[in-house]
């Protein structure tokens, strides 16, 4: 490990200390806001620092192995040898660990999520895939425990969505989901097919962090056209009656939102306000990247909507995720909400180019 990062890991440490203290003072715990922020930062840091603790504990056992190699006492030099292999092994590993944690956190990683789920080609197939994705999205969400809401949804008329917009809240949501965005691809033969061919259907997905209302881009009203009609779908006699269902265009960019969920139109402008703000967000994001094309090679491909991620092959049971050449036979499970195996290796490889990156 070189000096650097041993002094970066000794600063942290110490301000890791220093947190431990301050949590347990009254004038701390009388702060609500204060205490919620330290516990948050000293959450973030245990890892790393139990890691290099444990890192310190296996140098000193190598570096006493060492001495005793020189150990008069055949015995105890084979004994000194096994001790020092073994140390020297968590060692590395330890390390390979704390070069890991030491990769700058994504700060919206915490953050709540809209997803969006939208049929491309193929027709009613694609918006039956549709439906599919969003159930898998669902079913992981609740094995996660994370909320989820529909802001806005259109059906297919055989099944399935044309469109659909949720919002998914709970600790850590975007960071597991950030990957998603981009072109989802199913092969499988339709229930209509009565020639068993198979057919090629796509979706666009798209995961936006939700926007904290300190740092919301500020939006003119006067650049803003605000349309309220009533809600479709489900929702009995009340949808039928009012114009609860907001639509949000922003002029300068032609962005639109819609929400319809709540029967209050105040609640829904506030929820596509929310979502336009995510939009926007995005966008200026987009636009930053673009300028800056050298900080792409720290993304798990570009999250371009244009661009296939994944393929799902129902006739031969597997996912392939294209960004990293993964294929898991194990479809089934997969569309149940098991995402674990596909996110996993997606986060690593984002992690191991960061540190890649890092080392240039």
């Amino acid at each position: 490990m070189t000096p650097a990062t041993l002094e970066k890991l000794e600063a942290l440490a110490e301000r890791f200390r220093e947190l431990e203290a301050l949590l347990a003072s009254p004038e701390v715990a009388s702060a609500p806001d204060r205490f919620r922020e330290l516990s948050k930062e000293y959450a973030q840091l245990a890892p790393l620092v139990q890691s290099f603790d444990a890192y310190r504990r296996a140098a000193r056992e190598r570096d006493t192995a060492e001495e005793m190699l020189r150990d008069a006492d055949a015995g105890v030099r084979a004994l000194a040898a096994d001790e020092r292999e073994a140390a020297g092994a968590r060692c590395a590993a330890l390390e390979a660990e704390l070069r890991r944690l030491l990769v700058p956190r994504d700060p919206l990683d915490e953050r709540n999520l809209f997803l969006e789920v939208r049929a491309g080609t193929g027709g009613d197939e694609a918006a039956l895939f549709a439906g599919d994705l969003v159930r898998m999205y669902l079913r992981y969400a609740e094995r996660n425990r994370w909320g989820t809401e529909v802001l806005s949804e259109s059906p297919g008329e055989h099944g399935g969505y044309k469109e659909i917009i949720l919002r998914v809240t709970g600790r850590g949501a975007y960071s597991r989901l950030k990957f998603e965005s981009g072109v989802h691809r199913v092969q499988r033969v339709p229930e209509t097919e009565a020639q068993g061919r198979i057919h090629t259907s796509a979706c666009t997905v798209a995961v936006l962090p939700e926007v904290e209302e300190l740092e919301a881009v500020e939006i003119n009203p006067a650049e803003l056209r605000v349309d309220t009609f009533r809600a479709s779908g489900a929702g009995g006699q009340h949808v039928n009656k009012t114009d609860s269902a907001v639509r949000l265009t922003h002029l300068p960019t032609g962005i639109v939102v819609e929400c319809q969920d709540e029967r209050s139109q105040h609640k829904n402008r506030a929820r596509a306000m929310a979502l336009l703000q995510a939009r926007l967000q995005a966008r200026e994001r987009e636009r930053r990247d673009a300028e800056r094309a050298h900080t792409r090679r720290l993304m798990v491909g570009t999250g371009d909507r244009s661009e296939r991620i994944r393929t799902y092959n129902f006739p031969q049971g597997r996912v392939t995720d294209h960004r990293i050449n993964l294929t898991l036979y194990k479809l089934e499970s997969i569309l149940e909400g098991d995402l674990d195996p596909v996110i996993d290796p997606l986060t690593s490889e984002y992690q191991a180019e960061a540190l890649a990156a890092m080392g240039e």
